[in-house]
This record gives C-alpha cells, sequence and structure tokens, in this order.
C-alpha cells in the first residue's frame, strides 16, 4: 500500500482484517469552511474515536492544538489496541479535514503504516455503505506501540525564523488568500493579519474535489505553479502552516501524494506566529 490513502471500496473489503484499526478522527470546532452538521452520531462500523482537540493535545503548552507528548501518544496507542503489526486507517466527519492531522501525528511519532479513508465519512454515506450510532470504546487488547516523536517531521517558529532567507526552506499556509493577505480577520483574538514572510499560500480546499483528494498529477500541477523553484527532485524542506496545524496536515498529506517527501508541520502555525509581536508579518 504505497500511497497515503485507501479508498472506500478497500476499506469495506478489510472492515475485518484482524490487523485493521480504523478510528475517527472528526474535530468539534471547523475553521475554515462551511462544516457538515449531522443530525445524530454516526460511524463507520468498527471505529473508535480520537479526541484531537484533548486527548491528542499537549494542553499544558501555550500553543493552539499543540503536538501531544509522547506519554499522551503511547497512552492512547495502548487504548487503541495499536501494535506494530496494525493497519490504522483515518477519517472524518468532513470528508478530508482532520484526518490528515491525525495521520501525521502518528506518523511523527513513529507508526508507518498509517491511511486516510479518502472522502472519509460523507464520501462512505454517499455510497450507501452500513454504519452505526457509536464507536468502540476500547480494544479488547491493550497496544503496544510507544510513542517516539521524530522532531523533524514538526517544526516551530525558532524553526521557522532561523530558515527565513533560507532558499532549500519553503513554508506553505494552507489558509484563505484573504486571512494570508491580511483581508480578512484571524478567527482568533490577538492574532495579526497576514503571513511568514517568503511564505507561499495553498488554500487547503484547492487540493480538493468534493469529499476527497484531487488526482496526484493535478496536485503535482498545483505545488508546481507555487514557484519555479517548487518540484519533487528540488530536494526542499517543505514546511505547511496553517490557522492552528489542522488544515496544514491536509496540504501536507497532498504533497506527499504529489510526490514530495521532505516534508514537516509547524505546530501552532499561524495562530502562534501571529500572536508574537516580536516575529516579523507581512
Amino acid at each position: 500500500m504505497p500511497s497515503p490513502l485507501v479508498t472506500t471500496d478497500w476499506l469495506e473489503a478489510n472492515l475485518d482484517n484482524p490487523d485493521l484499526v480504523l478510528i475517527d478522527a472528526s474535530m468539534v470546532n471547523v475553521i475554515g469552511k462551511e462544516p457538515i452538521v449531522y443530525d445524530a452520531p454516526v460511524f463507520i462500523p468498527g471505529s473508535y474515536r480520537i479526541d484531537l482537540e484533548g486527548t491528542l493535545c499537549d494542553t499544558a503548552s501555550s500553543q493552539v492544538h499543540a503536538f501531544p507528548t509522547e506519554a499522551q501518544f503511547t497512552a492512547e496507542a495502548r487504548r487503541l489496541g495499536i501494535t506494530p503489526e496494525s493497519l490504522v486507517v483515518l477519517y472524518d466527519n468532513q470528508g478530508i479535514y482532520s484526518a490528515p492531522r491525525a495521520w501525521w501525528i502518528l506518523r511523527a511519532m513513529g507508526l508507518e503504516q498509517v491511511f486516510v479513508l479518502d472522502g472519509g465519512l460523507p464520501q462512505w454515506l454517499a455510497e450507501g455503505r452500513d454504519t452505526v450510532s457509536a464507536p468502540v470504546a476500547e480494544a479488547a487488547t491493550p497496544g503496544t506501540v510507544v510513542g517516539k516523536l521524530d522532531r523533524s517531521l514538526v517544526r516551530n517558529s525558532g524553526y521557522v525564523f532561523e530558515h527565513l532567507e533560507d532558499e532549500d526552506v519553503t513554508v506553505i499556509d494552507a489558509r484563505s488568500q484573504a486571512r494570508f493577505l491580511a483581508q480578512a480577520p484571524e478567527p482568533r483574538p490577538g492574532v495579526r493579519g497576514g503571513h511568514i514572510p517568503n511564505s507561499l499560500n495553498l488554500p487547503f480546499a484547492e487540493v480538493l474535489e468534493g469529499y476527497r483528494f484531487k488526482p496526484a498529477s493535478q496536485l503535482a500541477d498545483r505545488f508546481a505553479h507555487l514557484a519555479p523553484s517548487l518540484h519533487p527532485g528540488s530536494g526542499q524542506q517543505l514546511v505547511f502552516s496553517c490557522g492552528s496545524g489542522i488544515t496544514a496536515c491536509i496540504i501536507l498529506l497532498a504533497a506527499e501524494l504529489a510526490g514530495y517527501s521532505r516534508l514537516s508541520l509547524y505546530d501552532g502555525s499561524w495562530a502562534d506566529w501571529g500572536s508574537n509581536e516580536a516575529l516579523p508579518v507581512t
């Protein structure tokens, strides 16, 4: 399974796979798009539920949606029954929104067999597939995975500031063009408008088509149009940012689909940068 995505067909055929760990990574707060609202809870059969805004968020940090600690991740992986042999598939109830964030957390913590359901729950429902009204509480057998954070995959403001003039490091911002250009207010109080100097703008909606990602060839073209030097063979380090580190992971995953490999997330993103008066803003 070389792609980080799985299809609804594949998932339905593998729901009884003993190695499958299926996780709903939906978020309560949806920013940057019109949220899909459900009348009642609905899940794909066999799903566990994770809380990206609580259990898998370092609430001791001053950052909004800070990456979880290794201890937090390990405890959650244990609850979910994740082992080194597990095939972990993540989805959310918006199509493609927060599942890529969960995917990057698991990848950064050392898991390799981690995938996102292309189209998520809305695609599953549109195809008339079976659902249930409640998630599975916890695995019958505790997991054995221990989180070990690869810090090259998660950057902070210090790293970004240090590399502002580095031609081998490119920051790509997933916010809307209006927010990027300070033509629309930021949703969080105390956060300045504008963007990180020399960063590029790729609103996350532009890598999606309906509930799903655009084809890899179209994604490659879209990244190539951002800057003349931006292509998979350039060896550039791409750092992805957004409002608080959630939708940045959508375009990060899109970059991997397009063939890029040196990828990292600016955790905290604009909520962190824009609220720090010591950091420059364009």
